[in-house]
């Protein structure tokens, strides 16, 4: 656990979708956002980033902060423990922002490296919500084996589908990443595995904020 990490971000800034455009047509705009706004990290906990073992920072063009981990890794099979098929990592995040705006999360970036045996699968699922709110946007995506590459997912929100923190309120920000790891018919003597991290440390999963004018 980690807390008090602060952040300054200028991020991308999402206006209203363009009248009369259907919803599977509106992807979220990009523009400058508001100036001096800070992201304080409250806690990042998890089995899949213990202490020390993920970093939060800005990106160079201040439109996006970044995730790096260094041992966030599921795995069945061989010699793996009774617990380490599933691992999370859960970020509580404090997002600061000028009076008159509000903040989605637009899309996120996953990579990592998995090597999955034939009849094993793995999956990557994450989910987002404000603090003391229902709503909760969750998306999964699966990798079944034969299976040993690098991989990437897209997680793309429509502008109809952000859900804003409420303008005036402060509520924190959480974001819960899953890694997963079925046998499945796989030979059990095999080790199979997924992670979100790369032997350099150097895979990232990018989050890309949304920004609008509150009322």
């Amino acid at each position: 656990m980690r807390k008090g990490l602060a952040i300054t971000a200028a991020v991308a800034l999402a206006l209203t979708a363009a009248a009369g455009r259907p919803a599977s047509a509106s992807p979220v705009p990009r523009g400058p956002g508001p100036d001096g706004v800070t992201i304080e990290i409250a806690t990042v906990i998890g089995s899949g980033c213990p202490t020390g073992t993920a970093a939060v920072a800005v990106s160079d063009d201040k439109e996006a902060f970044t995730v790096t981990y260094s041992d966030y890794m599921a795995q069945v099979g061989g010699t793996s423990g009774p617990t380490d098929f599933r691992k999370n990592c859960q970020i509580n995040m404090k997002v600061h922002v000028p009076q008159g705006f509000t903040y989605a999360i637009a899309s996120a970036d996953y990579r990592g490296f998995a090597h999955l045996e034939p009849g094993a699968t793995g999956t990557e699922k994450a989910s987002y919500y404000f603090q003391g709110m229902p709503q909760t946007t969750a998306i999964s995506h699966n990798l079944r084996g034969r299976f040993s590459d690098n991989w990437q997912f897209d997680d793309v929100n429509d502008v109809t589908q952000l859900v804003y923190k409420p303008c005036g309120e402060e509520r924190n920000f959480n974001i819960n990443t899953e890694l997963r790891v079925n046998k499945g018919t796989s030979d059990a003597t095999k080790t199979s595995f997924m992670a979100m991290d790369s032997v350099d440390g150097s895979i990232k999963t990018t989050y890309h904020f949304a920004w609008k004018r509150c009322p």
